[in-house]
């Protein structure tokens, strides 16, 4: 898996556990507080597309992961 790849596995897996969490209709609802989480990772997926930069995408590089194309 390249990097660019696993940084969407890990935002996608970040949201569905954070909505699961944070969602009153859930059986696993903790708070409503998680939704903030969900926020955040939108927001960083968010400025991602905008500036070409993702922090999450620079730690999978240094973890040892391939460069996407």
């Amino acid at each position: 898996m390249t990097s660019w790849q696993m940084v969407r596995v890990i935002a996608g897996t970040f949201i569905l556990v954070s909505l699961a969490l944070g969602s009153p209709a859930s059986p696993l609802f903790m708070s409503q507080w998680w939704l903030a989480f969900t926020v955040f990772v939108a927001a960083n997926i968010l400025q991602s597309g905008l500036t070409k930069w993702c922090l999450m995408e620079v730690i999978m590089r240094k973890l040892g992961f391939k460069a996407g194309v």
